[in-house]
């Protein structure tokens, strides 16, 4: 596929900011001006200072002898890069690879792009157009290279669509500054009257390396395509990612259902292909007024399972606003991992933590309630018994070790054991009694102790002692006594409870 590029130069790119925020900027001759050696230096013009001989680089004061009614603000020195970042970001619903070009443009790579617009002259005026619209007052131009589209786009005339390898053709009558180059090597340039590229590039090319030096070369065979000129997107491009631009704005909610149905599909299938799942996707819509809708889900196993992706999108879809309407929907899968289907028995039901079905289950939950709520422990190989579990990190990890099963454990362990007040009859005996959060609770059962001691390569300390008891209401609870009761410090403590 022919590579075709886009340049955008904004003209007056800070002055159409400013201009946007006060309106009658637009028809006064208007500047920016900042301090250099002290003196003010003129930064930036509008069209209509322009007019009236005032340029950038002029001192205020010059300006203002034959333009008193000249106006000026302070120019915003960081202004530049956050404007063309949030352009080249909106720019975005027209190509996925935007790149920013201070100090005034942007190159975008058109390539497979321009027929979703019916050709490179719509795509082109489309872009100009919604700029424009914008408030912007832009000029482009579309070609093979960067290079050649940078230069027609500043210094050519009409057309500013250059066909698939004319390229080379748009280049010649161009000045030398459309190969962008340093101001030492154009004004030498000049001085040999070569004013054209035509009257240079065909000289032999060790006399050209020679008088002008390797970046001049390497900035002619950018621009006739004979060296890779690479761009550096301001959004890294996603693998694996699916685009459905919209001949007219989407506003209802079953329209944004199947336009993330359809990029489902083709992100699904692909998927599929590669023997791949998703753990996580990102649904975007672009609407007009330049705000992106955004939503994100998650899976706990790779999955490429249509219907169930979009029921868990589904969830979450009332919170897009379409506004006015939304031009641009983008299927991203950020987080992709392979996906290998497991055979099933033929006379036997699947379950446990293998079974899709769980997986799905918990995918369906997490969206409802976030991922926070759902916990998976595995055993961990400690004595200790807060150390004895952990967190899984996803539900195909394996233990391990196994789950202790000759002793019972509580099914809710506090992370930290509490103090509590216990009456005990004699050493080593069960408690009688024990105070929780001010409330004295009986004891009818009892069983223990089970001593368990701390694991001496990690932490030296005390044994404890623990019990199994029963209140007078029938509620179960998992008790220790820390140190031998014979000790003065020894201490109770609550550590979990029994269901």
């Amino acid at each position: 596929m022919d590579k075709r590029y886009v340049s955008i130069w904004f003209r007056h790119l800070s002055t159409d900011w400013f201009a946007l925020r006060q309106l009658q900027l637009n028809y006064v001759p208007f500047v920016l001006r900042a301090p250099s050696h002290g003196r003010m230096i003129i930064t930036a013009t509008n069209a209509v200072a322009e007019k009236q001989g005032i340029y950038r680089g002029m001192t205020l004061a010059d300006a203002r002898a034959f333009t008193p009614d000249l106006e000026v603000l302070d120019d915003k020195p960081d202004l530049i890069d956050k404007l063309l970042t949030r352009l080249a970001e909106w720019c975005i619903r027209f190509t996925p690879i935007v790149a920013i070009d201070p100090p005034d443009g942007l190159i975008l790579d058109a390539t497979g792009c321009t027929h979703l617009w019916r050709g490179d002259e719509p795509y082109l005026n489309e872009i100009v157009r919604r700029l424009n619209k914008r408030g912007y007052d832009v000029q482009a131009a579309i070609a093979d290279t960067i290079g050649v589209a940078w230069g027609v786009a500043r210094f050519g005339k009409e057309p500013f669509v250059i066909p698939n390898g004319m390229h080379i053709e748009a280049l010649m009558n161009l000045p030398p500054e459309a190969l962008r180059l340093d101001a030492e090597t154009i004004e030498r340039l000049h001085k040999l009257g070569l004013h054209q590229i035509r009257q240079f590039i065909h000289m032999p090319r060790p006399s050209l390396r020679r008088r002008f030096g390797q970046h001049f070369m390497m900035r002619l065979d950018m621009a006739l395509g004979q060296e890779i000129e690479s761009i550096r997107p301001v959004q890294p491009i996603e693998p694996y990612q699916e685009r459905l631009p919209c001949l007219e704005s989407i506003v209802t909610a079953t329209g944004i259902e199947i336009a993330l149905k359809q990029l489902l599909e083709t992100l699904c299938f692909r998927l599929q292909q590669e023997q791949k799942g998703l753990r996580t996707a990102v649904f975007k819509g672009y609407r007009v007024d330049g705000k992106i809708e955004t939503v994100e889900i998650g899976t706990n196993r790779p999955s490429h399972h249509v219907n169930h992706l979009f029921k868990l999108f589904e969830i979450k879809l009332q919170s897009i606003e379409p506004a006015l309407g939304i031009e641009l929907f983008i299927l991203e899968a950020p987080k992709v991992e392979d996906y290998f289907s497991e055979q099933q028995k033929m006379w036997e039901e699947s379950g446990g933590l293998n079974d899709s079905r769980l997986s799905e289950l918990l995918d369906r939950i997490a969206g409802k309630m976030g991922m926070q709520c759902i916990h998976r422990y595995i055993p961990d190989e400690h004595y200790w018994p807060e150390r004895s579990f952990k967190p899984a990190t996803s539900l195909n990890e394996k233990p391990s070790t196994q789950w202790r099963s000759d002793k019972l454990r509580p099914l809710q362990i506090l992370t930290e054991p509490e103090s509590i007040e216990v009456s005990a009859p004699i050493p080593d005996y069960p408690p009688m009694l024990f105070r929780y959060k001010g409330v004295i609770h009986q004891i009818v059962k009892a069983d223990g102790p089970e001593r368990i001691e701390q694991e001496w390569w990690l932490q030296q300390g005390q044994h404890r002692d623990y019990y199994r008891v029963e209140d007078e209401h029938g509620h179960r609870y998992w008790l220790f006594r820390l140190g031998h009761y014979h000790d003065k410090i020894y201490k109770w403590f609550i550590h979990g409870f029994f269901a």
